[in-house]
């Protein structure tokens, strides 16, 4: 076997042949490791742990070798460019901010019935998952309201950070790409940006002209979950100012192939071989069109989504979920003497989502009405620093009405201004801004309103000390209102098994956050490193309540009575200060 490769290894360059010998001798070595484990003395296990030096200390003078090449030859590979940056021409290597994109092949390769399934194992994601149906993103440990999940920039406006068994309604299977940016955005995106952002970047509507029809199909299926998709994606122009697009999926998954019973623990209960009750069915499309001139475009967009999918739980509940979005987006370049180009981007969102019980009985019904807006002007330069003066409004009303109903009907509002400045040396980059935000929360069963006033800073750098190499800073301070569950909510949650009480004396929420940054931003090899520091004044979470001095957690039955042999963990919203600091590479 071992000389097959390397009569393979003929015409491939150094740290190619050499990458290719490592990973040979690690299949070789977790092949036989038992055996050896078993059978060889220590000293031949050493020889071989030589070997394995010998072998990286030749790959990092290949690497050396390669990095010298590069000097004299460099590939120049294309720039992404961030759509949920204010400046349209930042590329992912020129944010202060951490951020990745995910894109092209590997985006499809990702691709899993759930955003947070989708982007899990990103740097500094995870997935909130709760069954293949319902997974929301997590950024450095931070979930729910603090993650702002966006669709071209504008909110998805359903309720997946109400909880964690509520699907994100964005689709990532027609998605041109997906940008995640780690860390506080609240200066573009507000207080429910203070843990970071993900922005699937969709072409609903078009922002050029197609010279013929264009677009993409795909098919996809999972042996595990049986998953049967489809999707289509495409454009094309009428003339020399109309472009259109259309696009569509259908997926259906059934229940879980797993190794053995569903509930280790009770081996004679649960459909051995299966997950119950976590199969999916769901589907959508859009249609979207926009007139383009020689100053910019102005377009719109219809889209549908529907998903049923289940709970793997005792409860077993199976959600159907309905959202119609309607989306209007539009760039002028220079709109009024002193400015460069204005944006505008509106969505407004009809949602409802329906929860059965495992019997098939009704339990409650989730609607959420609402319209996020913003307009942006981005002005010329002014003693070298170009800016942008962006308005967002954005007006939900939500209700939920059944049995298990737990929070309250309830308009919330937000508006905001917000302010963010650049300017570029020689090898230096700054960042500067500001953001205000008005916040109100109004339930309609009592008048138990609260209003919040926001704001938020931000200062970050970017110094090249030499040429491929980059170093970043970035402070920022941010505040969020408290979501509508965390003031209001009061009732069995079967879903989660918890029975949970919202508290109305809650302050709002402040982030101070630290970023520094290293990376190699050229040449054969590329890496970025962030280090952040995220301390929280009155960081709001679910604490379990404590029976007893022994720190056994209390448990009610459904209607919120004790019982120690209760389904139900009692949890009340509290908040204290919190430190969140790690690494990422």
């Amino acid at each position: 076997m071992g000389v097959i490769v390397l009569q393979s290894l003929k015409g491939v360059s150094l740290i190619n042949a050499t990458m290719l010998l490592l990973i040979h001798y690690f299949l070789l070595m977790r092949t036989r490791y038992f055996v050896w484990y078993k059978a060889e003395p220590v000293l031949a296990v050493l020889k071989k742990l030589a070997v394995l030096v010998l072998v990286l200390v030749c790959m990092k003078l290949s690497i050396q070798n390669v990095q010298a090449d590069d000097n004299h030859k460099e590939t120049a590979l294309p720039e992404v460019t961030i759509m949920a940056s204010p400046f349209g021409n930042h590329s992912e290597l020129d944010m202060a901010q951490p951020v990745s994109i995910l894109e092209g092949d590997r985006l499809r390769y990702k691709q899993e019935t759930s955003l947070g399934d989708t982007l899990s194992g990103e740097l500094g994601v995870a997935s909130s998952s709760f069954g293949p149906g319902a997974g929301r993103p997590l950024i450095r440990g931070l979930d729910g309201p603090r993650i702002m999940i966006l669709e071209n920039g504008i909110d998805t406006l359903d309720v997946s950070s109400l909880s964690t068994d509520h699907a994100v309604t964005v689709e990532s299977i027609n998605a041109s790409k997906i940008e995640i940016l780690r860390g506080p955005s609240t200066l573009m995106y507000g207080g429910g940006a203070i843990g970071g952002v993900v922005n699937v970047v969709t072409d609903k509507i078009p922002r050029r002209i197609f010279k013929k029809l264009t677009g993409t199909f795909g098919a996809r299926g999972n042996t595990s979950t049986q998953e049967k998709s489809g999707s289509f994606n495409a454009s094309g122009s009428i003339g020399n100012h109309i472009s259109l697009n259309a696009s569509g999926f259908r997926r259906k998954t059934n229940d879980y192939g797993i190794p053995g019973n569903q509930n280790r623990n009770e081996p004679d209960h649960g459909k051995r071989g299966k997950v119950k009750n976590s199969g999916t069915n769901s589907g959508g499309g859009s249609i979207g069109g926009s007139i383009l001139g020689s100053r910019g475009y102005i377009g719109g967009s219809l889209s549908r989504s529907e998903s049923k999918y289940g709970v793997p739980s005792e409860e077993a509940p199976r959600i159907d979920l309905v959202k119609n979005r309607y989306d209007i987006a539009g760039e002028l370049n220079r709109p009024v003497i002193g400015f460069e180009k204005l944006k505008v981007k509106m969505g407004y969102s009809d949602y409802r989502h329906s929860e059965f019980e495992g019997s098939g009985e009704l339990g409650s019904v989730f609607r959420n009405q609402g319209i996020d807006s913003r307009a942006e002007l981005t002005h010329r330069p002014v003693k070298g620093f170009k800016g942008v003066i962006g308005v967002q409004v954005k007006d939900r009303d939500f209700s939920a009405i059944g049995e298990e109903t737990i929070v309250p009907k309830t308009n919330s509002r937000n508006t905001s201004v917000f302010l963010i400045e650049e300017r570029h040396w020689n090898n230096f980059h700054l960042d500067v801004g500001g953001r205000y935000e008005h916040a109100s929360v109004d339930p309609k069963s009592a008048n138990d309103s609260r209003k919040y006033d926001l704001y938020g800073v931000s200062i970050g750098g970017k110094w090249k000390p030499v040429d491929g190499y980059s170093i970043g800073l970035t402070g920022t301070r941010g505040q969020r209102a408290p979501a509508t569950e965390e003031l209001y909510t009061s009732g069995a949650h079967h879903a989660t098994e918890t029975f949970q009480t919202g508290s109305q004396r809650l302050k709002k929420e402040t982030s101070n956050n630290l970023d520094f940054t290293l990376s190699k931003t050229s040449g054969g090899i590329r890496w970025q490193t962030n280090f952040f520091y995220n301390y929280y004044e009155n960081y709001i979470y679910w604490a379990s309540a404590d029976a007893d001095s022994n720190g056994i957690a209390d448990r009610v039955d459904e209607e919120g009575d004790a019982d120690p042999d209760g389904e139900l963990l009692v949890q009340n919203v509290t908040q204290r200060g919190a430190t969140f600091y790690g690494v990422e590479a």
